[in-house]
């Protein structure tokens, strides 16, 4: 395999006194699609952020196509083509469906590249070209991830890090936009790092996961493997009822620390 587009080696990020991430290191290859599972509170959100310049870490390294980028400001993140596609859209209610998709170029200077990725981004959500005109807080939440990620798509990024897509939508929408995100990796080869918390949607997609808990890298491999583990399956996937669970939890923490 040739060498990761993106290199994290252990990143430690704090919010104020409390450390966030401990020690976290991982890769993610051009063309792959990586997840980070994990319950609320892992530290999933602040290692996407560290990654993309929204904090900065205390020690450790992030290296992108070969250059350390850790601590650079987010434009200049966004610049080097990596987009952060936060939790909860945040998208500009007040702007058009258009308005929102041209900030999300504002790196860009090249007005045929981005008239190419506008058409790209309503070729994969043509919904949003029958809205382009309509303001983006009054479109549904489906609608306005889809927004959010074809804001993203704008920016002509080489690696998209998506944290919870799948947050607030109904079982039906999340197949959609997960369907949509495999199309532009297997048609684009868009490179994803993936924040989830739906498990079993998010190994479904991807090529290789990470398990986070308590700022800590504890598990990963193939997804495919990760999907047959039994530990993944008792605690993300849902097996076992809670008693089994919360059992296995403490054999789980003695094994795995």
């Amino acid at each position: 395999m040739s060498e990761p587009i993106l290199t994290i080696r252990n990143i430690e990020s704090f919010y104020g006194p409390i450390m966030a991430i401990r020690g976290v290191s991982l890769d993610v290859h051009q063309g792959q699609i990586v997840s980070i599972l994990g319950a609320n509170g892992a530290g999933k959100t602040t290692l996407m952020k560290t990654v993309s310049g929204v904090m900065d870490p205390e020690k450790g390294k992030i290296t992108f196509e070969g250059d350390e980028i850790q601590g650079s400001e987010p434009h200049k993140v966004v610049q080097k083509g990596i987009v952060h596609v936060p939790e909860g859209r945040e998208v500009f209610p007040l702007l058009t469906v258009d308005e929102n998709l041209s900030l999300g170029a504002y790196t860009l200077k090249d007005k045929g590249q981005v008239d190419h990725d506008r058409d790209l981004v309503f070729s994969y959500f043509p919904i949003l070209k029958e809205r382009r005109n309509q303001e983006a807080g009054t479109l549904s939440g489906g609608q306005q991830q889809m927004l959010a990620i074809g804001r993203g798509l704008m920016a002509s990024p080489k690696i998209m890090l998506l944290d919870e897509p799948s947050l607030g939508l109904s079982p039906l929408l999340v197949q959609e936009i997960f369907g949509i995100l495999k199309r532009l990796n297997d048609e684009q080869s868009m490179t994803m790092m993936l924040v989830e918390q739906n498990a079993n949607a998010a190994l479904e997609l991807a090529h290789h996961g990470y398990v986070m808990e308590v700022g800590r890298i504890v598990m990963d491999g193939a997804a495919d493997v990760l999907m047959r583990s039994e530990d993944i399956q008792n605690f993300y996937l849902g097996v076992q009822e809670e008693g089994a669970r919360e059992n296995r939890r403490w054999k789980r923490k003695k094994t795995w620390r």
